[in-house]
């Protein structure tokens, strides 16, 4: 029950982890006009969120996983199970954070890159867990041999 609750919380980090830069994507006209910056400073700025939130998660994902998951390969399930908790969070921002101005919508070219993202993401989940399951398999291993 230990390693199911410990999946479902690393699940949904990756959820939170793609949720933003997909949320300051879609939100670009929007923040624009609450902020009152330039559309420019906007991009720059979500841009760079979106860098340190992906660079930061990997980082603390791959080390966390490697943790919790101690070489198990149920960790591969993570690959899949973020998916729900993103839908859910999307669904909840969407609920609450209705689009009521119609210059807020965002621009189609916008969805094309998110269904890349998004198609790429479960990937990039696999690959994070694997290495993360080798670097823990390897520390066992240089145990046993001292």
């Amino acid at each position: 029950m230990n390693h199911f609750v410990k999946i479902n919380v690393i699940s949904m980090i990756y959820a939170l982890m793609i949720l933003i830069p997909v949320e300051l994507m879609v939100n670009v006209y929007r923040l624009t006009r609450l902020t009152g910056w330039e559309i420019k400073t906007v991009m720059n700025v979500s841009g760079f969120l979106t860098v340190s939130i992906l660079l930061m998660g990997t980082v603390s994902l791959y080390f966390l996983t490697g943790k919790w998951m101690e070489g198990r390969k149920a960790s591969y399930w993570t690959a899949v199970l973020w998916f729900p908790y993103f839908a859910l969070f999307i669904y909840s921002i969407a609920t609450f954070f209705p689009t009521t101005n119609g210059g807020d919508a965002p621009n189609p070219a916008t969805g094309l890159v998110m269904v890349g993202a998004l198609v790429a993401f479960p990937f990039f989940v696999l690959a994070l867990n694997f290495l993360s399951i080798n670097m823990e398999d390897d520390e066992k291993e240089k145990l046993n041999v001292r």
